[in-house]
């Protein structure tokens, strides 16, 4: 399988030209999984409720007519991160498609930081979507520093987390290392670059987007302040065994007679 990540520097609230830019990164680009990163669209740097509204769509807005139109350019199976609408409501949202069909929408349930003013918490379960050869499940940005999160994924049956993210802080791409490590599953890490500084904020976004093996070997690194799009070749079946040695099972040998 072909998996890969796009890497860019959204303008705050300029959904068409940031389209158009990952568009551009995108040419040329054949894979069966690309990930995008979280709120790849819109900018992440809110500052007030009435500007996530004026961003958020549904799941057939406009972003998913993009990404539809991304992966019939490609191909892949997309995922990338949009602000969501239902009624009142407004989640941190991700969206898997493939050609013309929305496979699937995952809403961030660990928010970070200002999210938690501009966003409910997700109120989906983690779910496990099989589509073109592939169990993927969807986590974004903060969720890494749970590892509940890929854990449950790989106690669903996934073999690759597509992770739209945003990062700021500077564990996640080492850390991402041990959640492969611990639960011998693939990562695609889409992190974007730039600075936003926007009311009392001011992010720098720690790029270096990474595809991490079931090994925990980093596969794929991306600079830390370019734009950026790479795919590798992985054996996804890699991530069904779960044994470390003939006597260790990752999945077997738990105790969750002794877990809380």
């Amino acid at each position: 399988m072909k998996v890969g990540y796009i890497q860019n520097a959204p303008r705050f609230g300029g959904k068409k030209a940031n389209f158009e830019e990952v568009a551009g990164l995108a040419k040329g680009m054949k894979a069966d999984l690309l990930v995008l990163p979280e709120l790849f669209a819109t900018g992440y740097t809110f500052t007030s409720k009435e500007e996530t509204l004026g961003l958020a769509e549904t799941g057939d807005g406009p972003t998913a007519a993009f990404l539809k139109h991304l992966s019939a350019e490609t191909g892949a199976v997309l995922v990338g991160g949009f602000v969501e609408q239902e009624e009142d409501l407004i989640y941190n949202s991700a969206m898997m498609v493939y050609g013309d069909n929305v496979i699937g929408i995952y809403r961030k349930i660990h928010l970070f930081n200002k999210e938690k003013l501009w966003f409910s918490p997700g109120d989906k379960p983690l779910e496990v979507y099989h589509v073109k050869g592939m169990a993927i499940g969807m986590m974004i940005c903060f969720d890494w520093f749970f590892p509940e999160t890929a854990r449950t994924l790989v106690l669903k049956g996934a073999q690759v987390i597509a992770h739209p993210s945003n990062l700021v802080m500077p564990w996640c791409q080492t850390a991402m290392v041990t959640r492969c490590l611990e639960n011998r599953i693939f990562a695609v890490t889409a992190n974007r670059i730039g600075r936003e500084t926007r009311g009392n904020d001011d992010f720098n976004f720690t790029g270096r987007s990474q595809i991490t093996g079931f090994d925990g070997t980093i596969l794929s690194s991306a600079p830390l302040d370019k734009h950026y799009a790479k795919t590798i070749d992985i054996d996804i079946h890699n991530a069904d065994n779960k044994s470390i040695n003939p006597y260790n099972d990752l999945i077997g040998d738990r105790r969750k007679d002794f877990y809380l």
